[in-house]
């Protein structure tokens, strides 16, 4: 299983995936989930994937090839699409056919492959756009309602989202709520897990503005785990009823 999230705020886009891919108890193997595509001052996305990986990573190259090709232009490619909204409707549109030519193929095993994706970004001229899309290829987008977006086992890190995100929380308290998130995650269910991919884009930066690999054993993770596993212990105490 996976959880990834997505946070769209006013000061810009913090993302956070994790890493584990299982396909039963004797057969995790470590993955990245979030993937950059860049052209630092015109575009920056991020699409961060859920599912089965052979469906995610065939999407992922199909979405490459139609980058590199010779002809590529705003109808196939992330790269030279017009708005954010065009990007979606690629990713989408791939993610749908790919998803249809696995399950065609995996047909007479009675088996089924399924992801969905959530897709952040912007390009010049355009705002902030985050996307979660489903294995149809359809989609939903973030708002100011609910300025957040989750794929996986998002249950366990759902809450402390609803309870402090906002689209005025700061790119800091950002990352701090999403880590914590993902540790509700950790400790919750074994099918999520360590390294951890953390990157932020900052508003009309056009680029990642910061990325980090969080590692099993991270000081500063661990701290802020301990730190809030205390504070929830002494909340819980002085609640009465």
């Amino acid at each position: 299983m996976t959880y990834c999230v997505g946070l769209k705020l006013n000061a810009g886009l913090v993302l956070l995936s994790d890493t584990r891919t299982n396909a039963g108890l004797d057969n995790i193997s470590t993955y990245r989930k979030m993937f950059f595509f860049e052209n630092p001052g015109e575009r920056v996305i991020v699409i961060m994937t859920a599912g089965s990986l052979s469906v995610t990573q065939t999407t992922l190259a199909r979405l490459n090839e139609a980058i590199e090709h010779p002809d590529a232009d705003e109808q196939n490619s992330i790269m030279h699409a017009s708005s954010m909204l065009r990007v979606a409707t690629i990713i989408g549109e791939n993610l749908n056919r790919t998803r249809r030519d696995i399950a065609e193929q995996c047909r007479d095993l009675n088996q089924q492959a399924s992801a969905s994706m959530i897709v952040a970004g912007q390009r010049k001229g355009g705002d902030m756009r985050l996307f979660l899309i489903y294995p149809e290829g359809n989609f939903i987008e973030a708002t100011d309602d609910t300025p957040f977006l989750q794929v996986g086992e998002h249950k366990y890190g759902k809450p402390i989202l609803d309870r402090v995100v906002t689209p005025e929380t700061s790119l800091a308290d950002a990352q701090k709520a999403v880590l914590l998130s993902m540790d509700s995650t950790l400790r919750s269910n074994l099918s999520v897990g360590m390294p951890l991919d953390l990157a932020v884009i900052e508003r009309d930066d056009f680029r990642v503005s910061q990325r980090r690999r969080i590692m099993d054993g991270d000081p500063a993770f661990m701290a802020m785990s301990a730190a809030w596993s205390t504070a929830l212990r002494d909340s819980f105490v002085k609640v009465t009823i």
